[in-house]
């Protein structure tokens, strides 16, 4: 293959959003709390807390160096609602504009686990465990969802 094409083949790979984190730059990290800690109104709230610097680390670890104003969120692999951490190894940067996997898909599986774990549907340690290792998968498994490719959300 010629090296011009090669390089441009490259470039265009590298920059495409990722859909799911890298689990050697973000494997997630946890709060110490418990299912009666997260499940308070208002619990995310008062514990979230990522300084700008943090953020701009979790671009600069996925080789993000420029983006347009609303195209990412930096966002916490183990959600706060789940009690995920406000740690470097929880944060990633997922896009808004990736079809059909991006952070608004991701905040819909976020809210209803955080809603299984609240009525004692699933254990924490387990929505945790899930979310972390396939935020995609389980978004399958909890939604019922064909996502072969053709009927994702």
């Amino acid at each position: 293959m010629n090296a011009a094409i090669m390089f441009t083949l490259m470039s265009v790979i590298s920059h495409t959003p990722p859909t799911l984190p890298d689990p050697k730059l973000t494997p997630g990290a946890t709060l110490p709390v418990s299912k009666y800690d997260i499940c308070v109104p208002g619990y995310s709230s008062r514990v979230r807390n990522v300084p700008q610097s943090v953020k701009e680390q979790a671009y600069e670890s996925y080789g993000i160096t420029s983006r347009e104003p609303g195209e990412y969120e930096v966002d916490h692999l183990i959600s706060l609602e789940l009690g995920g951490s406000n740690d470097i190894d929880n944060l990633w940067p997922q896009s808004y504009k990736t079809q059909p996997w991006n952070a608004h898909v991701k905040d819909k599986l976020e809210n209803k686990l955080h809603q299984m774990v609240c009525d004692g549907e699933i254990e924490l340690k387990v929505a945790q465990d899930k979310i972390s290792k396939d935020w995609i998968g389980t978004y399958c498994e909890i939604f019922k969802a064909n996502c072969n490719g053709e009927g994702a959300p």
